[in-house]
């Protein structure tokens, strides 16, 4: 049975638009639509975001740390490399969008949902997740080490070469997910659900050879 999260509680057309440069620090945006964009440099803190829909929009070499964000669509955006530390997201989707490199450590994602998004070397150190999923994502070389995962779900996700390091991952599925190679540690496997061609990996992690 599928997991249940929650969606945005965001009507997706007839937003005012409101320009990305106008962005500023501890700024409060609701029920406003950002598209079409590309910004360099922007460095703001504590932006608070609610209702609010980001199109085609494109954030390079920029920080948004500790960024409040509520009710909010990402589409087809592209934020590689920006840098989101110790933010909190709620009801928030991320869709289509290009976040290689980008850097989530420290924050807190509640009913949140990455879909068919290209996360390779994302950074999630230490992130809470709580109701979140993962959908048909390439998520290669990224990193979870110390992540707390609580009904949290990979649903068809590239993790080849994901850092799982000290993330507890019972009850956590990986059985429709492609990887060669993880980085975890084996007492944190315990509970995890894998399919019958990924044993070998991890007899491969248990130090095993198999003859």
């Amino acid at each position: 049975m599928k997991m249940k999260v929650e969606q945005p509680k965001v009507q997706t057309e007839n937003l005012d638009r409101v320009p990305l440069a106008s962005l500023a620090s501890k700024e409060e945006v609701h029920d406003k639509q950002i598209q079409n964009a590309v910004l360099e440099y922007l460095d703001v803190r504590k932006v608070s975001l609610e209702r609010t829909v980001f199109r085609n929009v494109t954030i390079l070499e920029s920080s948004l740390e500790q960024a409040e964000c509520t009710d909010v669509i990402f589409e087809k955006c592209d934020f590689s490399n920006v840098h989101f530390v110790g933010s909190f997201f709620h009801r928030v989707i991320f869709r289509n969008c290009k976040l290689i490199g980008t850097d989530f450590s420290d924050s807190r994602l509640q009913h949140a949902q990455f879909l068919d998004c290209i996360g390779d070397y994302a950074n999630f150190r230490f992130a809470k997740f709580k109701q979140a999923r993962f959908e048909d994502c390439s998520l290669k070389g990224s990193d979870y080490c110390g992540a707390a995962v609580h009904n949290f779900e990979w649903n068809r996700c590239n993790l080849d070469r994901v850092n799982l390091s000290q993330v507890k991952l019972n009850g956590v599925d990986l059985s429709d997910c492609h990887f060669d190679s993880l980085i975890v540690n084996p007492e944190d496997l315990v509970g995890c659900k894998i399919a019958a061609h990924q044993a070998m990996v991890f007899v491969g992690l248990l130090g095993m050879v198999v003859e």
